[in-house]
């Protein structure tokens, strides 16, 4: 089974072919991914436009290159997958239709993927997991803990009832005067920072209610810096460190809460593991803060390699891959529209964006 997938959903055009025999493990045949960091640093986050415009002129070539990387032609792919939602809705239009023409002219079954769900489902592609583990995805756009039970069956345990971390990372760039993609800058800065310095809060650290808040952090950021402004170098590292290690923290907070819930739901689960993945996976601070914890509380750490933890098309070919095996290629793709706003867990109640558009999570 091979499955071409694309990936359009924010600032990076992407497509992969991923292989599955049935006997051996899955394998990547090629992952083609272009990124328009450069396209957007001058504005300090994603312009919708301008991304999907970059979508638009970069995605033929890119496809091609992933076929080319694969040793396959198109006759050999056995479906298309195509991210649809969520993310933005311009990217998503260029990404979806180029793949409903390919899958039209190529007579090939089109299956459209949650980009959520494409992150939920890695690790099954580099470390071969079983059903059922918990996930925290932290991007730009999520922050979320979900018990991932089987393929199409997930559920939301914990979400932000604000920010979405990398967006708490980015603002943080931004107001210290740190370059686009705030994130990778601000573990930069941090590096060679006094994290004791500030006595920045822990967001929900404690609280009853599971989910996740980064504005109050952000809000003491920036009180913090105008305070002492005008910054030397050393007050941004300063600043930089004491947020890495409040998010770290906090986030080490919620996530033990959710290791017990889930040993308490899945008592005969004899190997259980947390799976992290989304950009801000990266960061080293949180990923030894989330490595200390499961070692802890017994529990399997697994990060996907970080080409794979951000956006990319492995992840969503593989998605298609797993959809087609379970007999669950889900709604005709043919017509299927682009969602802006699509939760991975259809059940839960939305705590952000829940307006007319739907629920951003």
């Amino acid at each position: 089974m091979r499955v071409l997938g694309i990936e359009t959903s924010c600032d990076e055009t992407a497509a992969s072919v991923v292989a599955l025999d049935g006997v051996s493990a899955p394998e990547i045949l090629s992952n083609v991914v272009l990124s328009q960091i450069e396209e957007h640093a001058a504005f300090g986050g994603v312009v919708p436009e301008i991304a999907a415009r970059a979508h638009v002129e970069a995605l033929d070539g890119i496809i091609e290159a992933a076929l080319a990387d694969s040793d396959a032609s198109l006759d050999q792919v056995d479906a298309i997958a195509a991210t649809a939602g969520p993310g933005l809705v311009g990217g998503l239009i260029v990404g979806l239709m180029t793949a409903k023409a390919i899958a039209a002219a190529a007579d090939k079954p089109l299956i459209a993927i949650n980009h959520l769900e494409g992150h939920a489902l890695t690790a099954r592609l580099t470390d071969g997991l079983d059903f059922p583990y918990l996930l925290l995805l932290v991007s730009g756009g999520h922050t979320q803990i979900v018990a991932v039970r089987g393929v199409g069956d997930y559920q939301r345990w914990a979400t932000t009832i604000d920010d979405a971390l990398g967006e708490a990372f980015d603002k943080t760039a931004k107001m210290l005067g740190l370059p686009y993609p705030g994130g990778p800058n601000v573990e930069k800065a941090a590096a060679s920072g006094d994290a004791s310095r500030f006595a920045f809060p822990r967001p929900m650290k404690g609280s009853a209610q599971p989910d996740f808040s980064f504005s109050g952090l952000k809000t003491a950021v920036r009180q913090a810096a105008s305070a002492i402004a005008p910054l030397s170098d050393q007050d941004v590292a300063d600043i930089c460190a004491s947020f890495q290690a409040a998010v770290a923290d906090a986030l080490g907070d919620r996530v033990a809460r959710a290791l017990a819930r889930f040993r308490k739901e899945f008592p005969d689960k004899t190997n259980p593991a947390l799976v992290v993945a989304g950009g801000v996976a990266a960061n080293r601070t949180i990923k030894a803060t989330l490595e200390a914890l499961c070692f802890e509380a017994g529990f399997a750490f697994v990060a996907p390699p970080q080409k794979l933890c951000t956006d990319n098309a492995a992840m969503i070919a593989w998605a298609g891959i797993e959809r087609l095996r379970a007999g669950m290629a889900g709604v005709n793709a043919a017509d299927f529209a682009p969602r802006s706003r699509w939760p991975l867990d259809s059940v839960s109640a939305p705590l952000v964006g829940s307006g007319r558009r739907g629920a951003k999570a």
